[in-house]
């Protein structure tokens, strides 16, 4: 057990960690414009998928990711890129392709790095996805924690936002896995563009607290704290950057307050200067304890996406290897930090290179 959290030996499970969520296919013009892009980079990427795929391609651990995907070329595609990373795709539901994707299709991500002041740039082209379209009833959960097994479980506000069904399927999966004593973490990832025809952020605050009870680690940035839970809490400074750590503090525990039965609460802090250099940090709460790592003063970026998805894992991997909380965030940070170096939403780096980036705190002076 580390910091109350209860995790499951890998001599009895199947998998060391599962993610639930959507897998995208993110087309990269690289430096230049969307609107003007005659050629891009093709990648896999999702919010929750890619915790999974770090855990597989960075960590060496046992991964698999549930979702649906259409039979067409484009859904064959998705799953030869998870494959090549390792995650395993036997708990993929496939979909019948009805030859122009009203039934059933692949998200489309079209991404901006961002150069200098202008900012990175999402460009989402989901509706109607296989994996929105996901109901519950349709995954035996119990089979995959109980007889599988599984020590770490990841899912999020992405997935849960595509649609009442998949918020539906995210409760009925924490349910299950808390049933089955498997950790479950949860990054509260709010989008704009999903909640904008659905309720906006009240109805993703009533999602996420309807999901945060079953919940063991709750990730999030600040914002998505405070707004995605509605949390009562009074800041120290209100109107700082997401980059405050005495922001950040308050919001920890007033969300551990608020949802007893969380055992680690954690939060990324940033402040993005430019396209192309950030501040970059991280605050943990575990066992009524804060945690925090190193901060990187203006960190050299080269793509921003899926820095937070690395923290994530950085963290979760600390605690599966036994590493514990001052560890946790440390390596959350640290693969974070990696992850801007590198092309994609998905991390490039390996668990050596992440230990060898942890910044040590300096010696007290005399």
């Amino acid at each position: 057990m580390s910091e109350g959290l209860a995790i499951r030996p890998s001599s009895v499970t199947r998998w060391d960690c599962v993610a639930l969520g959507e897998v995208m296919l993110r087309f990269d013009p690289e430096f230049g414009r969307v609107r003007e892009a005659r050629r891009f980079r093709v990648w896999e990427g999702g919010g929750e998928y890619n915790v999974a795929r770090a855990m597989r391609k960075c960590f060496g651990l046992r991964a698999a990711v549930v979702t649906a995907l259409p039979d067409s070329e484009l859904g064959r595609l998705t799953e030869d890129l998870i494959q090549t990373s390792g995650v395993d795709t036997s708990h993929v539901r496939w979909r019948r392709f009805d030859g122009v994707g009203r039934s059933g299709r692949v998200g489309l991500n079209f991404t901006e790095k961002g150069y200098g002041g202008r900012a990175a740039l999402g460009c989402v082209d989901r509706g109607h996805s296989a994996a929105a379209q996901m109901r519950p009833g349709e995954i035996d959960w119990d089979a995959l924690f109980g007889r599988e097994g599984v020590r770490w479980f990841h899912t999020g506000g992405i997935f849960a936002g595509l649609s009442s069904d998949t918020a539906a399927v995210a409760r009925e999966a924490v349910q299950a896995a808390r049933r089955c004593g498997t950790v479950v973490s949860y990054d509260l990832n709010f989008r704009a563009s999903l909640w904008k025809d659905r309720g906006g952020a009240e109805a993703a605050r009533a999602v996420n607290r309807a999901i945060a009870p079953f919940v063991d680690v709750m990730i999030g940035n600040q914002e998505d704290f405070v707004s995605r839970l509605g949390l009562d809490v009074v800041l120290p400074h209100p109107g700082a950057t997401q980059f405050d750590p005495e922001n950040g503090e308050a919001i920890l525990s007033a969300a551990t307050t608020a949802y007893p039965g969380l055992r680690v609460a954690a939060t990324t802090l940033r402040d993005a200067r430019t396209a192309g250099f950030n501040d970059w940090g991280g605050l943990l709460w575990a066992g009524g304890e804060i945690y925090r790592a190193r901060p990187r003063r203006d960190l050299e970026i080269y793509d921003r996406m899926g820095g937070g998805d690395a923290f994530a894992s950085g963290l979760a991997w600390a605690f599966l290897t036994g590493r514990g909380p001052q560890a946790a965030v440390d390596c959350g940070v640290a693969h974070g930090a990696l992850a801007m170096t590198s092309p994609g939403d998905v991390s490039t780096a390996s668990a050596d290179e992440v230990l060898d980036a942890v910044l040590p705190w300096p010696e007290p002076a005399g």
